[in-house]
């Protein structure tokens, strides 16, 4: 099997004026596509080669042996996951069982953009913040790099890119504006209630 570009759910240009076309053009058309290639290479005649995704990240996970393979799986997987965080269509609040669930655990749905916010805003450098259901409850996380709490236990509902290559030509140093933009305009809670339904 070899590994492939998914296609995004929506035109390359659907998100603007929240992401332009230019910032999906070299996130998704060089980055993720980047990270397919190099894993490719890199599982070619190896145990990994035939693997699902998610099973070579669990594989490799915390393996410095394995460092560069877990990171260009990771990343193909964290990006995938990631288009579909967000809609054209997206932002405001869930409705239904998840948001009464983020009400629940979080206190409110304030709360849960305040955490979400400073997850996103706290992670030094490259790495992703996410909502994710551990043991039952629903967290606000942040991991570094490739990083993805699917390898520790958990169920990602949604995720947020904060590494720079995902809103520096949209938004330059101004990681808080993208933030804010992200939750208001571009978060898709369809995608992460039906993720939560799946639990």
């Amino acid at each position: 099997m070899t590994f492939v570009l998914p296609d995004l759910p929506y035109a390359i240009d659907a998100l603007a004026p929240h992401l332009s076309a230019d910032t999906l053009n070299f996130h998704y058309g060089k980055h993720h596509a980047g990270y397919v290639g190099k894993l490719n290479g890199m599982v070619e005649a190896t145990d990994f080669e035939g693997k699902t995704l998610e099973d070579i990240m669990r594989a490799t996970a915390g393996d410095m042996d394995a460092q560069g393979i877990f990171n260009n799986a990771a990343q193909i997987w964290n990006h995938t996951f990631y288009w579909y965080s967000m809609s054209p269509s997206g932002g405001g609040q869930p409705s239904g069982a998840l948001f009464d669930k983020i009400n629940e655990d979080f206190g409110s749905f304030d709360a849960f953009v305040d955490a979400f916010t400073a997850a996103g805003g706290a992670q030094f450098g490259s790495g992703w913040a996410w909502l994710v259901l551990r043991d039952g409850k629903l967290a606000v996380e942040r991991t570094a790099n490739a990083d993805c709490p699917l390898t520790d236990g958990a169920t990602p509902l949604l995720t947020m890119d904060v590494w720079e290559h995902a809103y520096y030509l949209d938004y330059q140093n101004r990681r808080p504006d993208y933030i804010e933009t992200f939750l208001k305009h571009l978060v898709n809670w369809n995608f992460a209630a039906d993720n939560y339904a799946a639990a």
